[in-house]
């Protein structure tokens, strides 16, 4: 379904993002360059802020995850809050529980700064927009489809590698 600016809706209407569950995660790069083969300190960047999330968001537990060339995949929990919980990070008017497309937001950004920095200190002539506009997010329903997408994640590399030869 197009949004009103013409463009895809990927999330799912009415669903509360900032559920407890378990979501499957895919951010593309911008243009889908190889960039995260190409740098590899932007590879060390992205891994970096990906462990950061959970020191950064006391709910959040992270599972597999993979950095391909030209995309990233990894499954974020969110856990339940319990009552009078604070957050790390706590901005006026936020929600009590952070958003997945919140926390994946911060990922991209602090990303973004991360490697910017990095290129102006090495003096590196490269791409400073490393993410594509959005993100897709899939909601896990059910323990065989967690199964198969920890699989799927953990195969992902080994299957371009063939598909490549």
């Amino acid at each position: 379904m197009a949004n009103d600016r013409g463009r895809q809706a990927l999330r799912i209407k009415g669903y509360d993002y900032s559920r407890a569950g378990a979501y499957f995660i895919t951010i593309c790069s911008n243009k889908r360059e190889t960039l995260f083969s190409i740098y590899s300190n932007l590879k060390m960047i992205i891994e970096k802020q990906w462990q950061n999330i959970s020191r950064r968001y006391d709910n959040v537990i992270l599972d597999e995850h993979i950095i391909m060339p030209e995309h990233f995949h990894g499954i974020v929990f969110l856990m339940d809050i319990p009552v009078g919980a604070t957050f790390t990070v706590a901005r006026a008017g936020a929600r009590p529980a952070p958003t997945v497309g919140e926390i994946i937001g911060s990922f991209k950004s602090l990303c973004y700064r991360d490697w910017k920095r990095y290129c102006i200190i090495s003096n590196l002539k490269a791409p400073l927009k490393i993410w594509q506009r959005n993100y897709y997010e899939y909601v896990i329903r059910n323990e065989n489809e967690l199964r198969y997408i920890r699989e799927y994640i953990r195969n992902n590399e080994i299957k371009r590698d063939l598909q490549l030869n």
